[in-house]
């Protein structure tokens, strides 16, 4: 079976490796040590963990796009019509073109929060 260190699992869960260890420390995922002494999850485990924690998450917004890329806003164009909005959510670099009534409406400005929504081809952008 395939078992994930803590960096590991925290990459594939999105959160810090601190958060990971905090996590196995209380309990909330099981750990063991490999042969070289180091804690790992089996992916099992991890597995269940994660489909856990996505029910966990109480600010959750009511979607039906379920790939959410929450990061920063890192660059808007404003045309007569259409806005061209860029996030940064870790390592991706998202991009969605939409109305600028919509960019408007957001009150999106670079350096918020924001959430990249993407289903199938488009990319939806919820405010955070």
């Amino acid at each position: 079976m395939q078992s994930y260190t803590i960096g590991q699992a925290a990459r594939l869960l999105g959160v810090s490796p601190d958060t990971a260890r905090r996590w196995a420390d209380a309990g909330r995922v099981a750990t063991r040590r490999d042969e070289g002494g180091r804690r790992v999850i089996d992916g099992k485990s991890l597995a269940a963990f994660s489909v856990e924690i996505a029910h966990d998450d109480e600010d959750a917004s009511y979607t039906s796009a379920r790939n959410a890329f929450p990061g920063i806003v890192t660059a808007i164009k404003l045309g007569d019509v259409a806005a061209q909005v860029e996030i940064q959510a870790g390592p991706h670099r998202l991009v969605s073109l939409l109305t600028r009534e919509a960019v408007e409406e957001l009150g999106l400005e670079v350096g918020m929060q924001a959430t990249a929504r993407v289903k199938s081809t488009s990319v939806h952008i919820d405010r955070t």
